[in-house]
């Protein structure tokens, strides 16, 4: 008995210096993305350079990642964010941070890989984003620059389907730009409307290479909620993809052009360590990419049947074969 008590006092005599050396705060950071079938490039970069600034997942730091299905799931996931009082959060893409804007306007904000953040009116400007919130614009390639690199790759192209979600903001914005594109370079935009995975198996599961000569996917809620599907039905059906990211050219589409989205994840780490250390996200400017990357998979090309202009080739920065 004796040794047991003075066992159970040691214990907690060791227990209570254990609390007493955690004086150090753990930061708690929520972070959001929709699209349950892949997670975001720039998710494990901004985990590795956050702990090479010193911030490291339980020990100093707490992120809670959430993958979610829809819109619905990030309008819910945000407002519980904000009842647990987080210290920050992360959004990445348009549907988690639409969620996080309606949930919270005192809570910092970090978004990754939006749009337009200024017309969606996430922040006032890119130089004063304002508010509680800043963060990194990913898709700066517009459409019609990857319909004139399409009219490249594929030659004398006539018909390109663009699946285009009639519920995203950002498609009324950039639809424009992509028929008049499709007019100058002389090709045929033919639009299919859909939001849902039937949308897209009835879309696609109808086209061949007699009807189009590629696919294009512009809106950017089909980017996050549907690649896998898309991928795969593109591949089935032996369709050239137009892809935003080189993730989805990795998978099997044939090229992209755009930013290095898991390079958006390091420098990402610096904004969220300047914010827990005292500094207003309205005071740091939005960022915009200012390195592009053309990716071309050679081996879906030629699985297609397609040859790749020599010109093309030695102008890509990373050739997948």
């Amino acid at each position: 008995m004796r040794l047991t008590g003075l066992v159970l006092a040691v214990s907690l005599t060791l227990g209570s210096l254990t609390v007493e050396a955690q004086t150090g705060k753990v930061w708690r950071i929520g972070l959001m993305h929709v699209g349950l079938d892949h997670v975001p490039p720039s998710l494990v970069p901004l985990r590795e350079e956050l702990r090479a600034l010193g911030y490291e997942d339980g020990r100093n730091i707490r992120l809670d990642f959430r993958n979610l299905a829809d819109q619905a799931a990030a309008n819910i996931t945000a407002q519980q964010f904000v009842r647990d009082q987080v210290d920050l959060i992360v959004a990445f893409e348009e549907q988690a941070m639409r969620g996080v804007k309606a949930a919270t306007s005192a809570i910092p904000v970090v978004f990754l890989h939006l749009v337009d953040p200024v017309a969606d009116g996430f922040v006032e400007s890119l130089a004063h984003p304002g508010g509680n919130v800043t963060g990194f614009i990913t898709w700066a390639v517009s459409p019609s620059k990857q319909i004139e690199l399409f009219s490249e790759v594929v030659p004398r192209p006539r018909r390109l389907m663009v699946l285009v979600d009639p519920k995203d903001p950002v498609t009324r914005r950039v639809l424009p730009e992509l028929r008049n594109a499709g007019a100058t370079l002389r090709i045929q935009v033919v639009e299919h409307e859909v939001t849902t995975a039937s949308d897209i198996e009835r879309a696609l599961g109808a086209a061949d290479r007699s009807k189009v000569d590629g696919v294009f996917v512009l809106s950017p809620t089909l980017w996050t909620n549907f690649p896998s599907l898309v991928l795969r039905l593109t591949k089935e059906r032996h369709l050239p993809l137009v892809s935003h990211r080189k993730e989805w050219v990795q998978q099997g589409a044939l090229f992209s052009y755009a930013p290095d989205l898991a390079a958006i994840g390091r420098l990402a780490a610096p904004y969220v360590t300047k914010i827990l250390n005292g500094t207003k996200p309205g005071d740091l400017p939005v960022q915009e990419p200012t390195k592009f990357e053309l990716v071309i998979n050679l081996k879906t090309a030629k699985a297609l049947g397609l040859t790749i202009p020599q010109t093309l080739l030695q102008r890509a920065d990373q050739i997948i074969e």
